[in-house]
């Protein structure tokens, strides 16, 4: 036998709420209509009950498209909050997101079922989401609770898990820039209509600027007596709209840019997924394990590091304002140049 609780309420002969609960025992289910009564006499209440919510995938659609009107974001974030948009969590309606579920949800995608991903890939998780969560309920008014997310960290490192990303110091080797530029020597005799990779690896390397960067980058926007360029909107935690940066551009990539047509308005007229694509085809052909485009950065700047510039000057060029997170660039192989009468530096010029 169980015992059916029912509430309804009415306003001026219409019905403006209802709601039902089962229970096993009949006392239990006095005691709950006696405590929701008194919930739903509160001001506000019964609106707030009948509210529906909006999804955790609704949110993030809209989040996306609100990013679309000022600046399209990095592929990664946007790939990753659309496959939070199509998991089971993002069916989780706003006023439901706790840091219970939170957490629920990074255990999910640790585990088999989730991808078994890394503590760290969960971590990254976390962080685009939260980038939706937090404006959810300052700019478009949802019910999201704004400790959540903290509360969620809190609880996955008392459980022992390092949500932090880990630093990478992956490096090219000589042999293997040889390698890829000669494989990409070969893509522009067959087709030279095709993105010229030898002067966006050489340009990459030299100026230590990111691939969206490089693509970014205008004649406008370059400083002919300073040799320095504007990098708009520069990656900074915080800050990544409206932080336009000057930039001091060696002399290596100083050639390489000079020697770009300027038939556009950016200097290199180029996608940057289609320089991210091209770059992970030739090292999975070429089987050059765990090299990444954005590895150049750390090349370039360590590269200077081993020329002992100090950091006023690697900064000058590389666009940090926090030199202590430059630290991370000790992954140095000795002193001086290696790239001292590169054989490509003059076909990347040419």
């Amino acid at each position: 036998m169980s015992y059916t609780a029912q509430i309804r309420i009415k306003r001026d002969g219409v019905q403006v709420y209802q709601e039902s609960q089962t229970f096993a025992r009949k006392q239990a289910a006095q005691a709950w209509v006696r405590r929701r009564e008194a919930d739903l006499d509160q001001p506000g209440a019964i609106e707030r009950a009948n509210r529906k919510g909006i999804t955790v995938q609704d949110m993030i659609k809209q989040y996306l498209d609100e990013m679309e009107k000022v600046r399209p974001l990095g592929k990664t974030k946007e790939a990753t909050l659309n496959a939070i948009a199509a998991s089971d969590f993002g069916q989780t309606v706003d006023s439901d997101i706790n840091s219970q579920r939170l957490v629920d949800f990074a255990l999910w995608r640790m585990s088999k079922e989730g991808g078994g991903v890394q503590p760290q890939t969960a971590g990254n998780d976390l962080a685009h989401l939260g980038a939706v969560l937090s404006i959810a309920r300052p700019a478009w008014g949802y019910e999201v609770d704004a400790h959540a997310m903290a509360d969620a960290r809190k609880v996955l490192r008392k459980l022992g898990y390092n949500m932090k990303s880990r630093e990478r110091g992956r490096r090219p080797t000589l042999g293997e820039l040889d390698n890829l530029l000669e494989y990409f020597t070969g893509v522009l005799q067959r087709r030279p209509s095709s993105i010229n990779m030898l002067k966006v690896t050489g340009f990459a390397l030299f100026s230590t600027r990111r691939q969206d960067e490089i693509c970014r980058i205008l004649w406008a926007d370059v400083d002919e007596a300073g040799q320095r360029v504007m990098v708009r909107d520069m990656k900074n935690p915080g800050q990544k709209i409206g932080n336009d940066v000057w930039c001091y551009i060696p002399d290596e990539a100083w050639r390489i840019l000079k020697s770009m047509p300027k038939s556009q308005a950016e200097i290199f007229p180029f996608n940057s997924a289609t320089i991210s694509s091209i770059w992970a085809k030739a090292c999975k052909f070429l089987e050059i394990n765990d090299l990444h485009f954005h590895d150049l950065r750390h090349e370039g700047v360590s590269r200077l590091f081993e020329m002992d510039w100090d950091i006023p000057r690697v900064a000058s060029v590389s666009g940090h304002r926090d030199w202590n997170s430059m630290r991370r660039y000790t992954h140095l192989r000795g002193r001086g140049d290696p790239y001292i009468e590169w054989q490509w530096l003059k076909r990347m010029v040419g």
